[in-house]
């Protein structure tokens, strides 16, 4: 019976030959909301999976070269990828190490980032499964982005996988079989604004009888076509414009804060109808003069004399 039993399973063996054959799924990368203005990186990862077949009770090793070219969006250089959203572009990039310091390239890309070689083994059964992961990279500091939804699509002409039996374990010539994927890269740029000042000082006085000007600044560095409105607080005393009051204890110095060279154009807040500064973002630091003037007033006994104003952007 033994005997009869392992004659069977010989006659069987044949028609359960596999040919080599590997398929390949990828997921999107989506790098979700990016703040362009902050300064920082955003990291993401995309999956490439693997099934392959091939001869039974061989265990044979495959070589895989997986080519990444620069996608729909192309990119600016070696060293930068793009998504794009119409005319407007978000570099990042494809690395093949967590740590993102080797790029992920290809044969095909006209830049010289290889694609990294991958293997895997065929069980008994002639099967073998595996995953390899995408890291990726959105750069920092990118204030020239608009706000709105960027993407890069990856089609079988960006894509490519190259796989044979063999012991090599690079992939700088590669050949073989070849299979491809696509996906996407995707990232939202909302609007946003940054904010910051520069004091202003009037220095040290002796009697008030004349004018005393002095400058200081807002900063506003917002995404491209972002419009704002920025208004300054009526300080401590919650005053009008002109009537601002630097205090030392009970005693006060007015001061009033103006938009134009010649204190003619006071700033202030919605207290104050037509007070505030308008301007729209281009990406880069928008710098906003503010004028400052102590007129000639009762002088109080000596000492330093202070106010906070509160400056607010609204976009």
């Amino acid at each position: 019976m033994r005997g009869a039993i392992s004659f069977l399973l010989f006659l069987l063996l044949p028609s359960l030959c596999l040919a080599q054959a590997c398929s390949f799924t990828a997921t999107d990368m989506s790098f979700g909301a990016v703040d362009t203005l902050s300064g920082g990186a955003v990291n993401s990862t995309s999956t490439i999976s693997v099934s392959c077949t091939g001869e039974l009770l061989t265990q044979r090793r495959i070589l895989i070269c997986p080519g990444i070219g620069a996608g729909s969006g192309g990119a600016s250089s070696a060293a930068a990828r793009q998504m794009l959203n119409g005319a407007s572009s978000l570099n990042y990039q494809f690395y093949s190490d967590s740590g993102r310091s080797v790029i992920w390239g290809s044969n095909n890309w006209a830049y010289s980032a290889k694609p990294p070689p991958y293997a895997l083994s065929l069980n008994l059964l002639g099967f073998a499964n595996g995953s390899t992961t995408v890291y990726g990279t959105v750069f920092g500091s990118q204030g020239a982005a608009a706000p709105g939804s960027y993407l890069s699509s990856f089609s079988a002409a960006d894509t490519y996988f190259i796989y044979r039996y063999t012991s090599d374990t690079n992939c700088d010539a590669p050949s073989g079989t070849l299979a491809t994927v696509s996906f996407a890269v995707n990232a939202s740029v909302a609007a946003n604004c940054l904010v910051s000042v520069e004091n202003v000082d009037f220095g040290t006085r002796g009697v008030l009888s004349a004018n005393v000007d002095a400058t200081g600044s807002v900063t506003a560095t917002c995404t491209p076509g972002t419009t704002y409105t920025i208004s300054l607080s009526g300080g401590t005393a919650n005053a009008a414009p002109t009537a601002r009051k630097m205090a030392k204890g009970a005693e006060t110095v007015t001061y009033g804060l103006y938009k134009d060279t010649n204190r003619s154009q006071p700033w202030g807040d919605a207290a104050t109808p037509g007070s505030t500064v308008a301007g729209t973002g281009n990406g880069a630091a928008q710098i906003l003069t503010v004028y400052g003037r102590v007129p000639a007033q009762h002088t109080p006994t000596p000492g330093t004399y202070t106010d906070t104003v509160v400056v607010t952007l609204t976009y």
